[in-house]
């Protein structure tokens, strides 16, 4: 693959990855889009959960692709965690690898429980 193409892809799954972490930390406030956003979280759950038997926990496919088109541009990150990346590329402040665990944790949890309860309240009223 060219550099061209490595550089475009790097774009990519920058958008398309946060994107999606936007989409599951605040898409169950939507109607319109909470069953998708469901959907994303079971997926992100799988991958970190049972995927990540294989692989370490909290393992994601996307910051696996995205690591290795990065290490292809001659990326070397510090980091094995795409939201510290983000805050690091974004802010310039590194903060502790728990805290950042932890935090991502976190609002995943809280995201899914609104998720799961607004979908199933949802339901109820369809009725």
């Amino acid at each position: 693959m060219s550099i061209a193409l490595y550089k475009a892809a790097n774009l990519f799954f920058f958008t398309f990855h946060t994107t999606l972490i936007l989409f599951n930390t605040f898409g169950w406030i939507f109607r319109r889009y909470r069953f998708y956003n469901l959907i994303t979280l079971l997926l992100t759950a799988f991958s970190w959960f049972i995927l990540g038997i294989w692989y370490g926990w909290g393992y994601c496919v996307c910051t696996d692709w995205h690591w290795t088109i990065r290490n292809q541009l001659g990326y070397k990150d510090d980091t094995n965690s795409y939201i510290d990346l983000l805050i690091i590329t974004f802010t310039g402040i590194e903060f502790d690898d728990k805290l950042i665990e932890n935090a991502t944790a976190g609002v995943f949890l809280v995201s899914i429980f609104f998720s799961i309860l607004l979908n199933i309240r949802d339901y109820k009223r369809k009725d």
